[in-house]
């Protein structure tokens, strides 16, 4: 008996601190629910054309800009990247601005990064130095222009150039840069739950956003499409008075891995649900159905890993990754906590593909495990729900249909409902 005593001692003070360490680093992260200031559009930079020249020893990027702005670029290595920070600004570019590349530069994307903040990324041919960058003034009825100039280097010169000064934190830029044009106000949501309100929280995650598109087919953007989704659940689930609800974006923003699950622990969520919709490369045939995902080290198959590694990329895609990588003891008190927790998650997972499948196609293999980043919060039940593939003619048509959307999201809150029961009467009997 004392041995089994000492063992809940143990098991409990492994959690506290598992829970103690990755709190001390939420408490420095940006809440991933901030909503971007209630301004119009037109307040924002305009950004209306783009250009670029020259060859793969020298490259100009040109950025056709209504006024001057303030910036910072750097490099980054392995991949070679070029990452320009700039205030919040409203694109305007041609559809497929970025797709094709010259000289130096292979490709580029663009987007919002946070409430106040945009960012150019720019994927290079090989290493090259930034060798000048500055914004020209309105002249010779010329508008105001952001200019990078790129130069070829080798590796070695490269690395050598990379100095801290030259990597420096992005939101600590992004704040100084922006501060002077817009104020971001604090959103209630990004608060956790007050004592007096127990309802259990359940956090949505509709995958992608800003730069980071997603899967793209037809003409249509995953992050349009879950970001569509997950404002239905949302309605749904807030409608029945159960839940508070809480969505990691509301609009067209990038969010950091990371920081969609610090959005749940900050929470103390009951529940996470990210939402995807994957698409596989014409080489690999045609797949279809709705798949959900849970957490582990190890991928259930071929597809599962392929899709973990391009969903854990999402925050290469936005140029810099600041994930701050656990220490040895850290990982080891964090995998005890996540033991428990998986099984949780497992039991939800199954409980909503037998929602799902009585109104939704799903996929021949429905229930699927990888090493998604964005499952990795220790205590709070997650699953990663894939709606369909929209390289699928069938299931995309199916994921523009509010219809289907309807039906699907009434299939995952019943399966909510009933995974979350004991939760409910537990807050029903407090109140």
């Amino acid at each position: 008996m004392a041995s089994r005593a000492n063992h809940r001692v143990f098991r409990g003070g492994v959690l506290l601190c598992a829970a103690a360490l990755l709190c001390s680093s939420a408490g420095t992260g940006r809440a991933a629910e901030d909503a971007a200031p209630n301004l119009a559009a037109s307040s924002f930079p305009v950004a209306s054309e783009v250009r670029l020249a020259g060859d793969a020893k020298q490259t100009r990027f040109v950025l056709d800009l209504d006024r001057p702005i303030q910036f910072r670029a750097f490099a980054l290595a392995d991949p070679y990247r070029v990452v320009v920070d700039i205030p919040q600004v409203n694109f305007q570019l041609k559809a497929g601005a970025g797709t094709a590349g010259r000289g130096l530069i292979k490709a580029f994307r663009y987007g919002l990064v946070m409430p106040g903040g945009s960012r150019l990324v720019f994927d290079l041919t090989g290493p090259a130095k930034i060798a000048n960058s500055y914004v020209l003034a309105a002249a010779n009825g010329q508008p105001p222009r952001l200019v990078l100039e790129l130069e070829q280097v080798d590796r070695t010169t490269f690395v050598q150039s990379l100095g801290a000064e030259s990597r420096p934190e992005l939101k600590p830029a992004i704040s100084d840069t922006v501060a002077a044009i817009v104020p971001v106000k604090p959103n209630a949501a990004d608060k956790p739950a007050t004592p007096t309100d127990t309802r259990p929280v359940v956090v949505i995650d509709p995958g992608h956003g800003g730069l980071d598109n997603g899967t793209q087919a037809g003409g249509t953007n995953e992050k349009e499409l879950v970001l569509g989704f997950g404002l239905a659940l949302r309605d749904r689930l807030e409608k029945s008075g159960k839940y508070r609800v809480v969505m990691t974006r509301t609009d067209d923003t990038f969010i950091p891995l990371t920081d969609r699950v610090k959005v749940a622990r900050t929470h103390a969520a009951a529940l996470f649900v990210s939402i995807h919709a994957d698409a596989l490369p014409r080489r690999e045939g045609d797949a279809q159905g709705a798949t959900i995902y849970t957490l582990s080290d190890k991928a259930s198959d071929a597809e599962a890993e392929r899709l973990a590694e391009t969903e854990n990329k999402a925050d290469a895609i936005g140029g810099v990754n600041l994930t701050e990588e656990p220490t040895e003891v850290a990982d080891i008190l964090i995998e005890l906590a996540q033991r428990e927790t998986r099984t949780f998650s497992n039991r939800f997972a199954r409980l909503l593909m037998g929602e799902m499948k009585t109104t939704v196609r799903m996929h021949k293999h429905p229930l699927k495990s990888a090493g998604f980043k964005v499952l990795k919060a220790p205590d709070v039940p997650s699953v990663l729900v894939e709606l369909g593939y929209v390289s699928n003619k069938g299931d995309l048509e199916l994921l523009v249909s509010e219809n289907w959307r309807n039906r699907t999201a009434g299939a995952m809150s019943q399966a909510i409902d009933t995974f979350l029961a004991k939760r409910l009467a537990t807050a029903g009997a407090a109140n």
